[in-house]
């Protein structure tokens, strides 16, 4: 959200609506003045002060002492990047007359190839607060990342050269430090607090209008963002635009909560919907940061998915909720606890899952070496493991590869699925960390390719019964139901999941 500042043109009103219908209505009001000249006066209109409320009927909000006290503490950042530019080799000589011309408006792909490289300078601007009186200051991530040069300027228009002590990317946060002392700082409060309905005060330089504040409420709380697995964030309404990036969320008690992030915008700018990272992510992070520490994330070890309806039918559940576990890496603390694909985890330390999002947060809030009770439904019935949380390893990424079937293997026919299937070499096997399964290597009409099933996909289960063969599959089909949900758990590549086959008759 920390972009250049765009340029605003703003206009005063010209007050002459005033003066026209003055002019208008002139020789009308002359004349009813001539026409009433010795008409008697008309009385006074009496206006009783009693009436009139002498304060507020309906209480309302006050944040002025909020700004008093804790807005010294909220600061400007400018950030500085290069940008390299690969410009096209232009065919004129600098002294041609045509030079700047085809210069600026050549477009990509066309001359004689590349050109000589140019670094381009872009300025990013965003927002951020005091947490130490010796000049720590807490930014967005996204503020400050690639930036060669950081200034941040206090609201007395002092600017400082900001040293970077250390950026997480996964929680998009970031601690800077200038050389300063006796400076302002806010007071941190507790996220776990707040609740939806509550007020809520933001901080910051939207489109570079220093010192803006804005207020809202909050709109929901742990809200699961696609790209941010990690975060758990505050949704609101307070107004919040590119330039709020870093700066603090207040509560009513003039304690920071959350860091302003992100907005959800067709526009570029705000539509009523505004993200911050809590405030208990952002300080475990900055901890870290001023410890000199390696950030480390919880690691559960699966892969999961959300609980459709129809899934939730599959597995015979009586609501769709929870996160649904597509895979179990093997060795990892949820492998050792005994949790299998196909369970639904519905619990984490004793907060209940929802849906699939909440999960990776939760998970990867937890201190490795914690131990953290899992809630599970495994067919139905309700379970509890004991995990013993592991640290996130640093390379998740094994060797990938998308190996071609043998056409020396048997291949077998499913009709009742529509599928041509065969088993796993063990090339495929290596190259994929799996150890069961069947390789689709022909898709026709059917039940499969309506579940969308595609050749190179790998059939793992079906009904939560293990294939291990083509014929294996085909004797687990043959006894499975005609017209009801099935769930089949299937893996493309290095990912698995889910997917709901109905069968026809036999």
């Amino acid at each position: 959200m920390a972009n250049d500042r765009p340029s605003v043109m703003l206009k005063r009103p010209k007050l002459v609506i005033t003066a026209v219908v003055a002019a208008c209505f002139g020789f009308s009001l002359g004349a009813a003045e001539w026409a009433q000249a010795d008409a008697p006066a008309a009385p006074a209109l009496a206006i009783s002060t009693d009436t009139v409320p002498q304060k507020a009927l309906v209480a309302l909000p006050d944040f002025t002492p909020i700004i008093d006290r804790y807005g010294p503490a909220v600061v400007n950042i400018s950030s500085t990047t290069n940008k390299v530019i690969h410009q096209q080799a232009n065919p004129f000589p600098p002294n041609s007359p045509f030079y700047q011309f085809f210069h600026h408006f050549m477009a990509p792909g066309q001359g004689g190839g590349s050109g000589p490289q140019q670094h381009e300078k872009i300025q990013s601007l965003g927002s951020g607060f005091i947490i130490s009186p010796d000049g720590y200051i807490v930014t967005a991530g996204h503020v400050v990342r690639g930036a060669n040069h950081i200034v941040v300027t206090l609201t007395t228009h002092h600017a400082y050269p900001a040293k970077l002590i250390g950026l997480s990317v996964r929680y998009d946060t970031a601690l800077l430090k200038i050389d300063a002392k006796n400076l302002p700082t806010v007071p941190i409060g507790n996220s776990d607090d707040l609740k939806v309905g509550q007020w809520l005060l933001a901080v910051g330089a939207p489109f570079g209008f220093y010192n803006t504040v804005t207020q809202g409420v909050v709109s929901a709380m742990n809200r699961p963002l696609p790209d941010d697995e990690y975060i758990p964030f505050i949704q609101s309404d307070v107004p919040i635009n590119p330039g709020n990036s870093g700066g603090p969320l207040f509560n009513m008690n003039g304690q920071v909560v959350g860091i302003n992030d992100q907005i959800y915008t067709n526009s570029g700018g705000y539509m009523g919907l505004s993200f911050s990272i809590p405030i208990n992510t952002v300080m475990r992070v900055v901890q870290d940061f001023k410890n000199h520490k390696a950030i480390q994330f919880g690691y559960l070890g699966v892969e999961v998915q959300d609980v459709t309806p129809q899934m939730a039918q599959a597995l015979h559940l009586q609501e769709p909720v929870g996160a649904l576990i597509a895979s179990v890496e093997p060795g990892s603390p949820a492998a050792k606890a005994g949790i299998r694909p196909g369970d639904v985890i519905v619990t984490y330390d004793n907060k209940p899952v929802y849906n699939v999002g909440q999960l990776p947060p939760m998970v990867g809030n937890t201190l490795p070496g914690t131990h953290a009770k899992v809630g599970i439904l495994h067919r139905g019935e309700a379970e509890t493991k004991d995990v013993l949380i592991a640290a996130l390893p640093k390379n998740m990424e094994g060797p990938s590869g998308n190996q071609e079937p043998s056409t020396a293997a048997k291949v077998g026919k499913i009709s009742r699925m529509g599928i041509h299937v065969q088993s796993l070499t063990p090339n495929m096997e290596k190259q994929l960390d799996v150890h069961h399964g069947v390789v689709v290597v022909g898709v026709s009409e059917g039940a499969a390719a309506e579940a969308g099933i595609m050749p190179g996909m790998i059939i793992q289960q079906i009904d939560q019964q293990d294939v291990n063969s083509p014929a294996e599959l085909e004797h687990i089909v043959a006894g499975l139901p005609a017209g009801q949900p099935i769930p089949l758990l299937v893996r493309q590549g290095k990912a698995s999941i889910y997917v709901v086959v109905t069968l026809p008759k036999k």
